[in-house]
């Protein structure tokens, strides 16, 4: 994994997790172009993945609608 793609799924991974201000699907838009831009051609991908994953797997935990 690239070291830019571990700092922005840190990044994203907290905005999702302990922001409640901050919408799940603008944050993980973010962070996709962010991936995009700054890291290697696949990385939007790989990191729209995880996020995907990790919002689905905490979303029915905390009684929020899945993105």
């Amino acid at each position: 994994m690239a070291a830019i793609d571990r700092t922005i799924l840190r990044l994203a991974i907290f905005e999702l997790l302990h922001r409640d201000d901050i919408p799940p699907k603008v944050s993980m838009n973010e962070y996709i172009e962010i991936a995009k831009k700054f890291s290697t051609e696949d990385s939007g991908a790989f990191v729209n993945g995880i996020l995907d994953r990790i919002w689905r797997e905490q979303a029915p935990a905390s009684g929020s609608s899945s993105v």
